[in-house]
Formats: C-alpha cells, sequence, structure tokens
C-alpha cells in the first residue's frame, strides 16, 4: 500500500466534498448505507474503534483502520478520527490502493 498515494486521495476528496468526518456523522452514514468506504484511526479509542467496525461490518461497508489519527487529520485537513467515502469512483480507487 502507498500511504502517501492514499492520503492525497484522501484530501482530493475532501476537496471535493465527498468526504464525511467526525464519528456521529460517520455512523450515520454507514446506518443509512450512503458510505461507500469507512476510515478509522488506528489509535482511535477502543470505544469509537469497536462502534465504526462493528457497524460498518454489519451493514457491509468496506473499512480501514490502517492510518493514524494524525495522518488522517493532516490530509484532510481537520483532526478527525472518522471519515466516510461518499463517492463510489473514489472509494473504489482507495480500495485499490489500500489492497495493492
Amino acid at each position: 500500500m502507498n500511504q502517501d498515494r492514499l492520503l492525497n486521495m484522501l484530501g482530493l476528496a475532501m476537496r471535493a466534498g465527498k468526504l464525511v468526518t467526525g464519528e456521529e456523522a460517520v455512523v450515520k452514514e454507514i446506518r443509512s448505507q450512503n458510505a461507500k468506504l469507512v476510515f478509522v484511526a488506528q489509535d482511535a479509542g477502543k470505544n469509537t474503534h469497536k462502534k465504526i467496525q462493528d457497524k460498518s461490518t454489519y451493514y457491509e461497508i468496506s473499512f480501514f483502520d490502517g492510518l493514524t489519527q494524525a495522518a488522517i487529520s493532516q490530509a484532510i485537513g481537520r483532526p478527525r478520527t472518522a471519515i466516510a467515502v461518499m463517492d463510489g469512483g473514489f472509494a473504489k480507487k482507495m480500495k485499490e490502493m489500500i489492497q495493492g
């Protein structure tokens, strides 16, 4: 996985308005099944991590926890531990990068 390219893609998605950030907003989008891909920081709190992972698994939404809070925050320009990608095209490209 090329982490720099993935973070650049997150920043691009943020500027394009295709991300939802913050734990509660991400959970809401997972429940409504609008989220295409969910990121949670590997150093997020235990409860936050479990809650988002469980919701993602239940609603069958792709989930990734291989980035730190600092990396995510720097990429999107805001301090966040959880983000959801709302656009199918961005999500597909990011999944390819993660598996890649």
